[in-house]
C-alpha cells in the first residue's frame, strides 16, 4: 500500500492530470488540475500533490472511524 501511495505522488509530480485521474477519476478536481497545468506545470503539480494528500487523509480518517465502531 505504501508503494502505491508513493507512486501516486510521483505521477502527480511528473504528470499532474494523470495523477489526479488515477485517484479521483473524472471530476471537477481533474478539470481544475488540467486548467492549472495549462497555466503552468508547477501549479498543476502543486495542486496534484495537495489533492492526493487530501484524498489520503480522508481515506485514513474513514478507516479510523470504521475501526472505532467495530
Amino acid at each position: 500500500m505504501k508503494n502505491n501511495r508513493y507512486l501516486s505522488y510521483l505521477i502527480g509530480l511528473l504528470l499532474p492530470p494523470l495523477g489526479i485521474y488515477l485517484v479521483y477519476g473524472f471530476s471537477t478536481t481533474l478539470a481544475i488540475n488540467i486548467l492549472l497545468t495549462v497555466i503552468g506545470w508547477i501549479p498543476g503539480s502543486i495542486h496534484a500533490v495537495w489533492a492526493i494528500s487530501k484524498f489520503e487523509e480522508k481515506v485514513a480518517e474513514r478507516a479510523e472511524r470504521e475501526q472505532r465502531t467495530v
